[in-house]
């Protein structure tokens, strides 16, 4: 009678723990080895470079072993219609540094390797992790240095500028995308860029920042213009995000750009158009000699925060009887500002303080900033955008441009719900 035993399963955690004892035993055992040895974990001909290697050469041979239908050594191979024939040498960027690698081939060249195809210089790693560095704002040198001093890898701008374009057609994709057919806030405003077009020249870009009816964030798209920034070319930018789905914008948030509200009726009729307060403040400046800014900022705070408009209007006049024989053109420019400037002070204090200034979009434009002015001047237009839409997709890794902003957006949205007759829950459905 013969007796057989049945060996109990494990349970799958107690199979996993004893899995990750026997990687962190086997970790353990190469350091060790190449401690004695006087080999450095990082580095050129480190221990990373080194099992990397042994990895990438592993799982090449075994994909020609899955080519040819038999194994190295193998007497099934003698005399086949294909064979191995030896290997090529070829180095390839990693995230640990450049490796070199035996890349096997076949008699008859039909073997195309997936883990490191044929021609392929970089891993994907490589490419993410330039794609990255440079949306966080570095420039094409930095990045070199970068990988020549952390890596020990020589990579020419050209070629990260190469690495870079392969985020166009994603660009294209988020350039053309459906909108949300209502935003309660539209916030438009361009920075100026310098491209080098026969000459280096000022070009705008164009950019539009919308609030969800959820509280996010959206930033809608990039548009380079031809020129100046003007109000006619506005209107072609609101056309293409009106005809991308957004049938309703409550407010429009905007400069004192002349012929800009009339842009915005003519695309969204219902919309209110508010000027930014910081921008008015600004061009105050503008007029004043220095020395008087800190004055006339303290006198023209009463006419901002308003509870009314006669008040505003009141708190104007009493500016306007203290500051008009010297400086006549601050008391123009807000009177010509007054249309778009009091919108804002019809609405409850949550709508106010969200809807007052661009303040959302000049955050974004500072970074955006920061990453033009490191990098001088452009080639072209399309490197501009690639660069821009870069620091896009660094606010949000999933490329839709959207992140949820702070509370103070609930009670605002909510705010808005009532102020416009429920057309942010017409906008959710």
């Amino acid at each position: 009678m013969t007796q057989t035993t049945t060996q109990t399963p494990q349970p799958q955690g107690l199979a996993r723990a004893e899995t990750d004892a026997v990687d962190e035993q086997l970790a353990a055992r190469l350091v060790e080895q190449a401690r004695s040895q006087g080999i450095s974990l990082v580095g050129p001909d480190g221990l990373l470079q080194r099992v990397t290697k042994l990895v990438l050469e592993g799982a090449l041979e075994g994909e020609l072993t899955d080519h040819l239908g038999y194994s190295h050594g193998d007497p099934a191979g003698r005399n086949g219609a294909n064979s191995r024939n030896g290997t090529r040498p070829k180095t390839v960027l990693t995230e640990v540094g450049p490796v070199q690698l035996a890349v096997p081939r076949d008699r008859d060249a039909s073997f195309e390797p997936r883990i490191v195809r044929k021609r392929q210089r970089r891993l994907v790693g490589v490419e993410d992790l330039v794609v990255s560095l440079v949306a966080k704002g570095l420039t094409t040198g930095e990045v070199q240095a970068h990988l020549a001093e952390i890596y020990g890898a020589e990579v020419s701008r050209q070629t990260i500028s190469t690495i870079t374009d392969r985020v166009l057609e994603g660009l294209a994709a988020w350039q053309s995308r459906l909108l949300d057919p209502v935003y309660p806030v539209l916030f438009i405003d361009a920075i100026n860029v310098k491209l080098r077009d026969g000459q280096v020249c000022n070009r705008p870009i164009y950019v539009a920042l919308a609030v969800t009816c959820d509280g996010e964030r959206d930033i809608l798209g990039l548009w380079a213009g031809d020129g100046g920034e003007g109000a006619k070319y506005w209107l072609h930018v609101l056309t293409e995000i009106k005809n991308r789905g957004v049938g309703d914008v409550c407010i429009v948030v905007c400069d004192g750009l002349g012929g800009l509200p009339e842009a915005i009726s003519a695309v969204w009729p219902a919309a209110v158009t508010q000027t930014c307060i910081v921008h008015l403040l600004r061009n105050s400046f503008r007029y004043a000699s220095r020395k008087d800014w800190a004055t006339i900022a303290k006198d023209l705070r009463p006419i901002y925060t308003a509870p009314t408009e006669a008040a505003a209007l009141e708190a104007l006049a009493s500016f306007a009887a203290a500051w008009e024989a010297r400086y006549p053109a601050i008391i123009r420019l807000w009177e010509h500002a007054w249309a778009e400037f009091v919108p804002f002070l019809a609405f409850d204090a949550e709508i106010r303080t969200v809807i007052a200034t661009t303040n959302a979009i000049e955050s974004l434009n500072a970074r955006f900033r920061r990453s033009v002015k490191a990098r001088g001047h452009f080639p072209n237009e399309q490197a501009a955008l690639k660069h821009l839409y870069l620091t896009v997709v660094s606010l949000d890794p999933t490329g839709r441009g959207r992140r949820r902003w702070t509370n103070r957006w609930k009670a605002a949205l909510n705010a808005f719900d009532i102020t416009f007759d429920g057309r942010i829950s017409a906008g959710r459905k």
